[in-house]
């Protein structure tokens, strides 16, 4: 299959994106109330990642927006794209953000999902080669702050991992939050966060890969391998990565090759399955590049990307319950 992201695929996923990052309804909150001042709607609690039904996927279609950009910069959907970052990237929209945050029963929202999506989003931005990057970049500064000192204080007490395959998966937010720590130069955090991977995974061996659950999005055996990718020295990867999946080179555990069977894309939980199709073929397109050019693995895995990318890719639009997200998975599929 070979696919790969074009810039008529890119212009495709850019549309859908700019439709809903500014949709405000129908929205599915993660909020907490401390009194009868915090009923508010959507907009009013957040006034930049008020849209695309909820928080973490209004804050990955920015970091979609921009990647986007970056990869192709003539996209016919530019100048929308950098006129609706323009309109909320403002001083004004981020203390609004921040304040939310800075509320004592706050702390943990969002946490790590789209804590590390907010920090992909502020290395796209800080990454970015365009007039406008550097001041949205200086502007959202002060969500970054938030986050990077959350990361900061929660890793060192946080004795286990979650590897369930949804928001809650640790390994994906240190996948990301590490690869924002290198882009922007917090060796600290990244530190840490090497730290803290080897803790909670170094001494994993014989993965039985029991999934996928009913609402998973993304792989907990396969994403733990892609995090351990960018942790580990290659040849400490491979010995790792052997370990883990001993039996990978025979299709072992079966369970990694077959995708997910997606029966409802109107419920979303069920249509995050579409999710996991995109994110299974993301890490095994990923670790597959990772081995030596002789490795049998390589194949398996390349072959088992075509597929789960196959199945899932034409699904990205239709749904809204999975056209406000899907983009987004889609793209690390095609780029990996």
């Amino acid at each position: 299959m070979n696919a790969v992201l074009t810039s008529e695929i890119a212009s495709k996923f850019a549309g859908l994106a700019l439709a809903h990052l500014t949709r405000e309804y129908p929205n599915k909150l993660t909020h907490s109330l401390a009194g009868p001042q915090d009923v508010q709607g959507p907009r009013a609690l957040h006034p930049i990642f008020y849209g695309s039904y909820d928080w973490h996927s209004c804050v990955h279609g920015y970091w979609l927006l921009l990647h986007l950009l970056e990869r192709f910069p003539e996209l016919p959907e530019a100048p929308q794209i950098i006129a609706v970052v323009d309109e909320h990237f403002t001083e004004e929209n981020v203390a609004g953000e921040r304040a939310y945050l800075d509320l004592l029963h706050n702390r943990g929202f969002e946490r790590p999902y789209g804590w590390a999506w907010l920090l992909a989003l502020s290395g796209q931005a800080a990454s970015l080669k365009l007039p406008q990057a550097e001041r949205w970049s200086k502007t959202i500064e002060p969500l970054t702050e938030a986050f990077v000192e959350r990361f900061e204080e929660f890793l060192p007490k946080a004795t286990y991992p979650l590897r369930v395959g949804t928001h809650f998966n640790t390994a994906f937010a240190l996948a990301l939050t590490l690869e924002f720590a290198h882009r922007t130069q917090r060796d600290s955090l990244a530190t840490l966060i090497v730290e803290t991977a080897k803790r909670w995974y170094l001494n994993d061996a014989g993965c039985q890969a029991w999934e996928p659950s009913g609402d998973e999005f993304l792989s907990p055996s396969l994403m733990e391998a892609e995090l351990m990718r960018r942790v580990l020295p290659p040849a400490g990867f491979d010995g790792w990565f052997t370990r883990f999946l001993p039996d990978l080179a025979q299709r072992q555990p079966a369970i990694l090759f077959v995708p997910a069977t997606v029966t409802d894309r109107s419920d979303g939980k069920i249509a995050h399955l579409d999710g996991l199709n995109l994110s299974r073929a993301w890490c095994q397109r990923s670790l597959a590049r990772a081995l030596p050019n002789d490795d049998p693995r390589r194949a398996v895995l390349f072959e088992a990307a075509d597929i789960h990318l196959e199945s899932a890719q034409q699904h990205v639009a239709g749904d809204y319950m999975g056209e406000h997200w899907l983009a987004t998975f889609a793209t690390l599929a095609l780029e990996a």
